[in-house]
Order: structure tokens, then C-alpha cells, then sequence
């Protein structure tokens, strides 16, 4: 096992039906969620031309995933993840509908659009902690890692093949229907998940006090000194930069005067990039070395984003954020599989949790933060301050990197007696 390469391991992982029948749905699911994606920032754009509206409906799951993730993920710990999945699924499908709805019939306004978006948002926080807690459950703990590299994989594939569908569908269809290819999407995933057993796992007993399973998971993720340093990197580069991809509106429009076709192309380079970040992954025979893989990523992720903000250059922009989106992939699924293979299964929920809120409030914050900025200092110098945050953190973390590697790498190896 140790020796299998990297792309047949990830065939392996593949030929596990439950896992098949999750990365299936997930991937027809997820290029819904890009269209979607595409076609509210546009949409919101379109209405009021404003970057505090476009940043405001980019973080509408801000305030879900502060308040819900945390408790989503103690309920993945304590109930049927698999059920908790299948339930914000149709919800979400729902949602994806009303959207159509409103914009075929020509009512929607901004306020209703961002309704919808904070709905989403409670959605995708009830679900997330219990659709990463389940990969392990489909998978060996060997296979994780592979796991967690497709899982991404399909994810930026989506990244890639979700908006440049959306440039289309938006110039030559309309906005509405974007919305109704979404829930279509939705009803695929939703049907592969009634396809698919998970093994039960082992819970935290029924007496246990809610909140303190919550705050035991939380202890859990930040008392270690190598996963909650981890932990604060990844807190800076969220709330730092990951929200950029949001004010790709604003740059497609007013920087490089590209429209809505240039919107989808920048969105999309960023999901080629990452998608070539995950094979790349993937490729990795060991969980040796990712800590310092992940520090090394943040500094090229920044880097690659002071210089989208420095030209002018259309193509020169492209180059930027594919290098951007390498990085920021590198970064995700390092850390994720890092996370994943050195938590116990009965605190795996909860953590998940902790690491989801971060991955969908940081971003949500930073897009708020960088739309705010805009309406003052322009497009460019927001993200650039972003991405000198990010150097710096670099610069913190770069001397524990030795540390924080024979930790995890440690702990990593100890999971599976646990």
C-alpha cells in the first residue's frame, strides 16, 4: 500500500461503491453549485453595479456558518450523516427553485436575492460538517489522503466547468435558467445518496451534554500545538484573501472591461489551476511533508495575487490566478487531509465543523471586507492588502515549520491505533 502510486491508489478508492456513488452525485452537484454561483454574483452585480452589494452577497453565509457550523458539526457527531446530507440536499434544491422563479417572473430584487443567499448559507452550514466527517467513513484510513484529493479534485472541476457553462448559459439563455440547471443538479446527488450504506460509527453517548460535546471539539482542534497553529494559518488566509474570487465581478467589468464572459473565464482559470493542484496532490504517495507543502503554497497564493493586482494586462491576470488557484488547492487539501487523518472518528464531526466554519466564514468575510474596501480604494488595493496579510503570516509560521511537521506527521501515523 505504502508504495502504490498516487493515481492507481486513487483508482482503488474509486472502485469502493459507497465512495463511487458519493463522488458521482457530488460531482454533478457541485457544477450546479459554480453555475449558481456565477449567476448570483452577476445578477447581483446587474441590480445595483455596487462592490458592497456584490461583497454582501458573497458573504451570505457568513453569519450562517458562525452560528451553525459549530452546532452542525456536534449533530454529525451525535446523528445519521448520511441523513443530515440527503435533507440539505433537498433543501438546497428548493432554494435553487424559488431563485428561478423570482428572476423568470422578473420580481427578484437585491433584498430578495440576498434572502435567499443567507438561506443557502444555513443550508450548506447544516450540511458541510457531516459531508467532510463522511469521506472517512466511505474510505480505509490508508486511502483518506486519495480520498480527500478527489473529493477536491472534483470540486475544482467543477470550479472550472461550472462557470464557463454559466458564461453561456447567462449571454445566451438567461439567469433563470442557471438557476434551474442548479436544482437539476441537485436532484442527481440527491438520488446517489439514497444509493449509498455507511457503516455506523461510534458516537458520543446519548447522556452527553450538547454544548460540551461542542466545546470538547474545539479544545480538541486548538489545545494540540501543531494543528492549532495549522488551525490560525488558516484563519489568517481565509479572512485575508479566499474571498477574491467573489470580486471577480467587479475586475471582469470595471478593470478589464471583459463582461460577463470574462467573469466566467477568470472564475474558470482559478478552478483549472486548482484542478491542476489536485492531481498534483493526488500524485503524493505520503502524508509526509504537508505541513511544510501547505506554508510553501500559502507564500505562492500570495504572491500570485499581488501580481493579478499589479497588471493590467487581461491574459497577464489569467497567468496570476492559475498560479493562485494551484496554491489555494495545495493549501485546502494539505491541510484537510492533514486534519482529517489525525482526528478521531467519534471527534471527526466537530472538527470538520471548526475547519468548515472557517472555510466558509473566512471567505465570506474577506469578500465582505474587500467589497467594502472597493467602494473606497478601487478593486486592486484591497486584494493586495489581503495578500501582504497573507506574506506575513507566511513569515510567522515559516520557523515552527519543522515543529509542526514531526507533530502532525506523528499524529498522523497514530490515528489508526486510535
Amino acid at each position: 500500500m505504502a508504495g502504490e502510486a498516487g493515481f492507481g491508489r486513487a483508482l482503488r478508492v474509486l472502485s469502493v461503491r459507497a465512495y463511487r456513488l458519493f463522488t458521482i452525485g457530488n460531482a454533478v452537484a457541485l457544477v450546479g453549485v459554480w453555475i449558481q454561483r456565477i449567476a448570483v454574483g452577476w445578477l447581483a452585480w446587474q441590480l445595483t453595479h455596487s462592490g458592497f452589494w456584490l461583497g454582501l452577497c458573497a458573504a451570505g453565509d457568513l453569519v450562517p456558518s458562525v452560528l451553525v457550523s459549530p452546532f452542525a458539526g456536534a449533530l454529525a457527531d451525535r446523528g445519521d450523516r448520511l441523513r443530515l446530507i440527503q435533507i440539505s440536499m433537498i433543501l438546497g434544491m428548493l432554494q435553487s427553485a424559488a431563485l428561478a422563479a423570482l428572476t423568470y417572473t422578473g420580481v427578484i430584487d437585491i433584498w430578495m436575492l440576498f434572502a435567499l443567499t443567507v438561506a443557502l448559507g444555513v443550508i450548506n452550514a447544516l450540511n458541510q460538517p457531516a459531508r467532510l466527517a463522511l469521506i472517512p467513513s466511505l474510505v480505509d484510513h490508508d486511502s483518506v489522503g486519495s480520498a480527500v484529493a478527489i473529493n477536491s479534485l472534483v470540486f475544482n472541476n467543477a470550479r472550472f466547468i461550472g462557470p464557463a457553462t454559466a458564461g453561456f448559459v447567462i449571454a445566451e439563455g438567461s439567469i433563470s435558467l442557471a438557476f434551474i440547471l442548479n436544482a437539476l443538479t441537485y436532484v442527481c446527488f440527491i438520488y446517489t445518496l439514497w444509493l449509498i450504506e455507511v457503516p455506523p460509527e461510534r458516537t458520543p453517548p446519548r447522556e452527553s451534554h450538547f454544548l460540551r460535546d461542542l466545546m470538547e471539539g474545539y479544545g480538541y482542534a486548538l489545545r494540540d500545538p501543531a494543528i492549532g497553529q495549522m488551525f490560525i494559518l488558516l484563519i489568517v488566509t481565509t479572512v485575508a484573501i479566499r474571498g477574491f474570487v467573489e470580486m471577480f465581478p467587479g475586475f471582469a467589468d470595471v478593470v478589464f472591461n471583459r463582461g460577463a464572459q470574462g467573469l466566467a473565464w477568470l472564475t474558470a482559470t482559478v478552478g483549472l489551476g486548482a484542478l491542476v493542484g489536485g492531481l498534483f496532490m493526488l500524485h503524493r504517495n505520503s502524508l509526509r511533508g504537508l505541513p511544510s507543502l501547505v506554508i510553501r503554497a500559502t507564500l505562492i497564493m500570495a504572491l500570485a495575487l499581488i501580481g493579478f493586482t499589479a497588471t493590467d494586462n487581461y491574459w497577464l491576470a489569467l497567468v496570476c490566478v492559475f498560479v493562485g488557484g494551484v496554491a489555494m488547492c495545495a493549501t485546502g487539501i494539505g491541510a484537510q487531509t492533514l486534519i482529517q487523518t489525525s482526528t478521531t472518528p467519534a471527534m471527526r464531526g466537530r472538527v470538520m465543523g471548526f475547519y468548515g466554519m472557517i472555510f466558509r466564514a473566512g471567505p465570506s468575510l474577506n469578500a465582505l471586507l474587500l467589497g467594502g474596501l472597493s467602494e473606497r480604494f478601487g478593486m486592486r488595493l484591497p486584494v493586495f492588502a489581503g495578500a501582504f496579510v497573507c506574506v506575513l503570516a507566511w513569515a510567522w509560521i515559516r520557523p515552527r515549520q519543522a515543529a509542526i511537521e514531526r507533530t502532525l506527521d506523528g499524529e498522523a501515523q497514530r490515528a489508526p491505533a486510535e
